[in-house]
């Protein structure tokens, strides 16, 4: 009887790490252990990126501010095959933004973007429009500072990124042109109702001004900020509007939004007095 003694080859398997770079906005960051960080970013090539950065607290060369939030940078990283935490290996710094750490609305605004875009587009892969649209933002807050109309075109502008652009001149059910005094605006439909399709459902009630401005910030470049007025009622109703349109889409709740709303009320409080 001849036995065979087939040799054991014990196979070594090692994942491939890709390897990516990309220009990015850093969102925040988490401090993990006594030097490491978890980086949270949006890309330009990528879009919503999580990642490990090994002794980012020590590493001035590999990474020195890059990864404060806000922050505008050229990032590299490794990415491993399934849904693990990329491994950042380093990060180049192009814009700082400064000067949000001195204006508290500002900053509270920057936050709060920032939390909007990886709330609303979470890992939905390259949104290069949106990449553009929060780059612009965070600029104009960092040299013009915080301001309702800032926040709103931001608003707007993400939702319709997203692909939940609200019907504001015609009827979101039945397509007929909006051209009664007050316009009921309901969000869980997608934008405004004429009054043969209003019913009483949860709406809210908007001037054709309203309306129009939004409609008009819509046709204007989603990366301009600069030149826009909107009067206190558009800023109000359009405000609560919008942000209700937001809420059908948000995966959570907006952390950020309530020190936005107090930094606001106290910039208002200070204003009134003056």
């Amino acid at each position: 009887m001849v036995t065979a003694l087939w040799p054991v080859v014990v196979l070594e398997v090692r994942w491939r790490m890709e390897t990516c770079c990309s220009d990015a906005v850093v969102l925040h960051h988490l401090d993990y252990g006594e030097a490491d960080r978890i980086v949270t970013f949006f890309s330009l090539d990528q879009g919503l990126v999580k990642g490990f950065a090994r002794q980012a607290r020590k590493s001035r060369k590999r990474f020195g501010a890059a990864l404060e939030p806000f922050s505008s940078v050229r990032i590299r990283w490794q990415a491993p095959r399934g849904g693990e935490l990329v491994s950042v290996q380093e990060a180049e710094l192009v814009d700082l933004r400064n000067g949000l750490r001195h204006d508290l609305l500002a900053l509270a605004l920057a936050a709060y973007g920032c939390e909007l875009v990886e709330n609303l587009m979470g890992e939905s892969g390259p949104q290069p429009g949106v990449y553009h649209l929060l780059i612009a933002f965070l600029d104009h807050v960092t040299r013009h500072g915080g301001s309702d109309e800032a926040r709103l075109l931001f608003e707007l502008r993400l939702l319709s990124l997203a692909g939940y652009e609200p019907r504001l001149l015609q009827c979101c059910k039945c397509g007929v042109p909006l051209r009664s005094e007050t316009v009921a605006f309901a969000a869980a439909s997608g934008g405004g109702l004429c009054p043969d399709c209003a019913g009483q459902g949860d709406v809210q009630l908007l001037s054709p001004l309203t309306l129009g401005s939004l409609a008009r910030a819509l046709q204007s470049p989603p990366t301009l900020f600069e030149g826009f007025r909107f009067g206190a009622q558009t800023l109000q109703e359009g405000g609560r509007a919008i942000f209700s349109m937001l809420r059908q889409h948000l995966s959570r709740p907006v952390k950020s939004l309530a020190f936005l709303t107090q930094m606001a009320e106290g910039r208002s409080r200070v204003a009134a007095i003056r």
